[in-house]
């Protein structure tokens, strides 16, 4: 019976290189994006690698609630007719805006980078939880460290700044991974985040070039902000996508769970507010709120 995975925007950069790394590891790989153009090369280049079953590609955009909800009972509907198992999956996805959007009357980057994530793991709870052992990892970013760490409500009070509400939906997710992991704890799925320290991509190039992202006492030093960006931005996608394959396959994390995988592809220390207890239970209710299918599920 094959091992299998499933990666969220894995058809370029950080999660293509994750996925050619599973299928490196063994690994029958299903690659989820909007494109069906960039699916097919995705899955041209991982087929190449010559891995013992062949890859594919399931459209869907992430950012679209409702689509991932199709995805998950496509995937979920997909394992119980072929009896394999979900081993893995991976939630690459990620979006930053200059602009404050919108997606179905929630603020976009918190709907891409959290309720996404979110909804498309508590839909596939039961499907993992059959497949155990197996593991989540969900890929967080160091710019937790800017968020503001307010979650009465989907947006905090203030000006728009999408660095910095980039960073404030991957601390939430960050803070439902770790809750997450205690949840399932004695379930066999581990449960991790990855930090892949950054690299050149398509969200990297374009995004962070704009000030309009950070707050105006970093706009005074731009300059600096900006090389920073592009120093931290500059390496390879093959480096950053390290950190989810070793989350996701390494044999040390066996009967692990609830780690913090950082750049280095070690186990480091996560933000102490993503364990903040009345943190973890303010995002909980955001995200039963906002994407309540999981709820139901849940329930």
């Amino acid at each position: 019976m094959p091992k299998t995975a499933v990666v969220t925007a894995g058809t370029g950069g950080i999660g293509l290189e994750t996925a050619l790394g599973l299928a490196a590891a063994g690994f029958a790989v299903t690659v989820v994006g909007r494109d069906p153009g960039r699916g097919a090369e995705a899955v041209q280049r991982i087929s190449a690698t010559g891995p013992a079953v062949l890859a594919r590609f399931l459209p869907a955009d992430l950012a679209s609630l409702d689509q991932v909800a199709t995805l998950a009972e496509r995937i979920a509907a997909d394992h119980a007719a072929s009896g394999d198992q979900l081993t893995v999956l991976v939630n690459n996805v990620g979006a930053m805006f200059a602009n404050r959007q919108q997606v179905d009357g929630v603020e976009a980057s918190f709907v891409v980078n959290h309720l996404s994530p979110y909804l498309l793991t508590e839909l596939l709870l039961p499907t993992l939880v059959a497949g155990g052992p197996s593991r989540i990892v969900n890929v967080t970013s160091a710019a937790v460290g800017v968020a503001k760490r307010s979650f009465h409500a989907v947006e905090p009070p203030g000006g728009y700044y999408g660095f910095h509400w980039y960073g404030r939906a991957k601390l939430a997710n960050l803070a439902y991974t770790l809750d997450l992991a205690r949840r399932l704890d004695g379930t066999g799925v581990g449960v991790f985040a990855a930090d892949p320290g950054g690299a050149a991509t398509d969200m990297t190039n374009g995004t962070l070039a704009d000030p309009r992202i950070v707050s105006p006492p970093l706009r005074v030093l731009w300059p600096l902000v900006r090389r920073r960006f592009i120093r931290s931005t500059s390496g390879p996608a093959s480096v950053a996508a390290r950190p989810s394959i070793t989350a996701a396959t390494d044999k040390a994390l066996t009967d692990r769970t609830g780690l913090l995988i950082g750049p280095r592809a070690r186990p480091t220390n996560p933000l102490r507010a993503a364990t903040d207890p009345r943190l973890v239970e303010a995002v909980r209710q955001l995200s039963e709120t906002h994407a309540p299918a999981a709820r139901t599920a849940d329930r």
